[in-house]
């Protein structure tokens, strides 16, 4: 794998796999074993290697897990647009200057979204 994020041909990049168990667990719409989850992942991964991205998940915090027979069921904490916020937040607070990095996100958003981010901006400020 080269440094910048990048997978070989037939590999996936970097995080892909945990972000497509993680897209599984969100489609499943509530708890769900590592053996329903490994039928929606792409690629046919092993049962082996599902376990190990759900337990990584699981001690990130990202996940929580039931007792469920011999195994477990998944649920995520955090619904997906809660958790591209929580990684939204987490990148705001590794910059430097916090209005730089809000103002330059804000003018190279097109122009629909930033007229529903002020929208979503007034109705916080009105609650």
């Amino acid at each position: 794998m080269s440094g910048d994020g990048t997978a070989p041909p037939g590999r996936r990049a970097r995080g892909q796999l945990e972000s497509e168990v993680l897209g599984a667990l969100w489609a499943a719409g509530g708890p769900a074993s590592a053996a329903t989850v490994r039928e929606q992942v792409d690629g046919d991964p092993a049962y082996t290697t599902v376990l190990t991205i759900l337990s990584r998940l699981y001690e990130k915090g990202l996940v929580t897990r039931e007792r469920a027979g011999r195994g477990y069921l998944y649920t995520p904490v955090r619904d997906e647009a809660g958790h591209t916020a929580a990684g939204m937040r987490a990148l705001l607070e590794k910059g430097g200057d916090r209005a730089a990095v809000l103002a330059r996100f804000v003018s190279e958003l097109p122009a629909e979204d930033e007229r529903l981010l002020e929208q979503l901006l007034r109705a916080a400020t009105e609650d």
